[in-house]
């Protein structure tokens, strides 16, 4: 293994109405050596979905919120979705060319459609169970979706679309792999599903924390083992990310001990088929989200957590902080320099250098 020296980081904090800026220098053996952070707006919310359309930053949010903000214009558009007196919380969304897709968590659960043209808001799927609680949602393409939730017999909900989000549909249970008692999935960032091409992979915390892969689209279902913290409710994986259809990172950890940074990271080289725990007490503990950076090979990974804003430029072997704010929930990349990334309280712009 390559040992990457750390020989220093400087981190700098400008404040502005509109602008926050944090800057970090450090030798890090290539990749990012600095980063830049804007913030787009602050409100009283709490953010862990976003989907990035063009020059639009859509997101769900608690409260029954939803909107987008849009980089070109530097505008907010915020709007509320009423239901009864439900006060919804949006932790999964995802778009095909026309339309938003937002789905609340607990029961019932409600899936929305909102058209990008006129943000008119239909509801297209609704479940009412007592142990309703959906985590994740992803697009095949423009036609075919799905979403995963908890089990609320003995294994995954997992809803499919196959007519770009008109109609959705429950997978029977027969047809999936059981879950063991106490295994779940955790609604922290929306990376619990990983799609690439026609593969899709699930990833569940718990009493177990392990892999689902489906190579045609929900339609068939392996299970893989990972070596990942698991036993106990707040254990397993929070997140997951592949470059492509070979390389995978999945991330978590305990939520009962934030700061514990062993078993929690690992990577696979073989689309999922075994994991190798990687980065030992280095790094970060608890993880919200992991993602990739464009264009870095499978070797560049940004992750927000517990720890703040983590960069490994050697698939996740060492870390570099680039911030120590922990109230970021979840992030995605633009292009390989700019990502959006929110939380507690804000969106921010991250400029990476």
């Amino acid at each position: 293994m390559k040992k990457v020296i750390l020989f220093f980081c400087i981190f700098v904090l400008f404040m502005s109405f509109k602008t926050t800026s944090f800057v970090t220098n450090a030798e890090f053996a290539g990749g990012f050596t600095s980063m830049q952070i804007d913030t787009l707006f602050k409100d009283k919310i709490s953010i862990r979905a976003i989907v990035i359309d063009k020059n639009k930053v859509w997101y769900g949010a608690d409260n029954s919120r939803f909107g987008y903000y849009d980089l070109d214009k530097n505008e907010k558009f915020e709007d509320h979705i009423y239901r009864d007196t439900l006060n919804l919380e949006f932790r999964s969304i995802a778009q095909t060319s026309k339309d938003i897709f937002l789905l609340s968590v607990g029961n019932p659960a409600l899936l929305y459609s909102v058209s990008k043209k006129t943000q008119k808001v239909k509801l297209v799927y609704k479940e009412i169970n007592p142990k309703v609680f959906y985590d994740s949602m992803q697009f095949w393409n423009d036609k075919e979706g799905i979403a995963i939730g908890d089990p609320t017999e003995d294994t995954f909900s997992i809803i499919v679309t196959r007519d770009g989000g008109e109609t959705w549909t429950k997978l029977l249970s027969d047809k999936l792999p059981t879950n063991a008692t106490g295994e779940a999935a955790f609604a922290a960032s929306n990376t619990n599903i990983v799609i690439k091409g026609n593969d899709t992979w699930l990833v569940s915390g718990g009493k177990k924390a392990r892999v689902f892969y489906s190579p045609d689209k929900a339609k068939t279902w392996k299970v893989i083992e990972t070596p990942i913290v698991q036993g106990k409710e707040m254990t397993g994986i929070f997140t997951a990310d592949f470059y492509d259809s070979k390389h995978g990172f999945i991330a978590g950890g305990d939520y009962s001990y934030t700061n514990k940074k062993s078993d929690n990271k690992a990577f696979t080289t073989n689309g999922g088929l075994t994991w190798q725990l990687i980065g030992q007490n280095m790094g970060f503990g608890y993880a919200s989200c992991i993602q990739y950076v464009p264009g870095g090979n499978g070797k560049e990974i940004i992750c927000v957590g517990s720890e703040g804003i983590q960069y490994s430029q050697n698939g996740g072997e060492n870390w570099m902080q680039l911030s120590t704010d922990s109230k970021l929930f979840t992030i995605r990349f633009i292009n390989r320099n700019t990502a959006i990334a929110a939380g507690y309280n804000k969106v921010l712009r991250l400029h990476f250098k």
